[in-house]
């Protein structure tokens, strides 16, 4: 049935790689759960009222919170589909993240909100009454949700958005919320236990907890979290296929939002050869890292001398110290600068963000390796930290 509703709804739906397919997929689905989870919040609400459950009207309202998000995530997605502008060159696709921030909180609110109402059932129970109709609702309820789950996953799959991910989350969560109702009323129907208040304020503190943690996930985007890990191993096999290349380094991936990722790296040629047969490598790395991965990708070009006897002694020397550093990934880019006195080797270490290794500590120890080997030099390092592992 998803599969159909997209065919049927989103035009060109196949091409989700373009901004607009995308934003026609956030669009249909805030309106799908606009419908369903006005239906359902209607239909439980009812039910609540005149069995007098505080528990089923909660989860009703719960409903009525989805829907404002569905509202949230379709404003959402029309906003993030903006094209660039001179205040916000990058475009505007991260308003997608804030979305999935806002349904958040407003889950944390409601959950707030109908763990106050909860605690009061519980200190005034009332009687509740419960019909075969209240079964069959919260019976209907969970096969949507269930549906509704399911389709929120297949959209964020095929368009990688967190929102909608958070929205899939958040209707499977609703499935185990109207569970634990659905079970309170068959133990109520069946002991006389009355146990309306204690599932409202489990329900509650379910809803609380996964707003959360949505928060969580949402606006890791936003902090700056570490490329994915088959984009960074992608982007290195496409590079290292050109024969070439020597070396790559200092890969750095900055996310501006679904289909606005940006990056750069470094990578090393021969310094001997001819600088245009090198430079159209590199054109033709850029261009095919583009297209292949959908990144807006930039080259830097580094020439290297091959086949010095001299400096492959020094990297030989460093390269034996940095592997005994625990956290201490790689060293590049090393030259020389002779003066009448002394001799300076300068180069990049690259460390692990884990690295505790005191950075004049290792300065020192390599230092000391080459001094050896070289009595009138100096090291002059340039720290990185790489969270690609490049």
């Amino acid at each position: 049935m998803t599969k159909l509703l997209i065919k049927l709804f989103v035009k060109d739906y196949k091409n989700t790689d373009d901004v607009r397919v995308r934003e026609s997929y956030g669009k249909f689905s805030g309106v799908v759960g606009i419908v369903s989870n006005l239906v359902l919040c209607a239909a439980k609400i009812l039910i609540g009222i005149i069995s007098a459950s505080i528990a089923i009207i909660a989860d009703g309202i719960n409903n009525l919170s989805d829907a404002s998000s569905s509202i949230i995530t379709l404003v959402g997605f029309k906003l993030a589909a903006l094209p660039e502008d001179k205040k916000h060159p990058y475009g505007h696709a991260r308003i997608e993240y804030l979305t999935g921030i806002i349904i958040s909180i407003i889950i944390i609110f409601v959950g707030g909100l109908l763990l106050k109402s909860s605690a009061g059932k519980i200190l005034h129970p009332e009687q509740v009454e419960y019909t075969a109709v209240t079964i069959i609702v919260l019976v209907a309820a969970i096969g949507i949700k269930l549906w509704q789950s399911a389709f929120y996953g297949y959209v964020s799959r095929a368009i990688d958005s967190v929102t909608v991910k958070a929205a899939s989350a958040d209707s499977r969560n609703d499935v185990i919320s109207t569970a634990a109702v659905l079970l309170g009323v068959i133990i109520t129907k069946c002991s006389g236990l009355v146990l309306d208040g204690y599932i409202g304020c489990a329900v509650a503190l379910f809803i609380i907890w996964s707003g959360i943690d949505l928060i969580k996930e949402t606006s890791s985007p936003l902090l700056g979290e570490a490329p994915d890990e088959d984009l960074v191993n992608n982007i290195k096999k496409i590079a290292e296929g050109y024969d070439g290349v020597l070396g790559i380094h200092d890969l750095v991936v900055h996310n501006y939002g679904p289909g606005k990722v940006f990056a750069s790296m470094h990578v090393e040629v021969d310094a001997t050869k001819d600088i245009m047969e090198s430079h159209d490598m590199i054109d033709n790395i850029e261009r095919e890292i583009g297209e292949a991965l959908h990144v807006h990708f930039v080259v830097h070009m580094d020439p290297v001398m091959k086949n010095d006897p001299e400096l492959d002694e020094v990297k030989h020397i460093v390269c034996n110290c940095i592997d005994d550093m625990d956290g201490v990934l790689s060293m590049h880019d090393l030259r020389e600068v002779k003066g009448p006195t002394h001799t300076n080797y300068i180069f990049d270490v690259v460390l692990s963000p884990e690295c505790r290794l005191p950075e004049d500590e290792i300065h020192d120890t390599i230092e000391d390796a080459v001094k050896k080997a070289r009595i009138d030099s100096f090291v002059v390092i340039t720290f990185d930290r790489s969270y690609t592992g490049l």
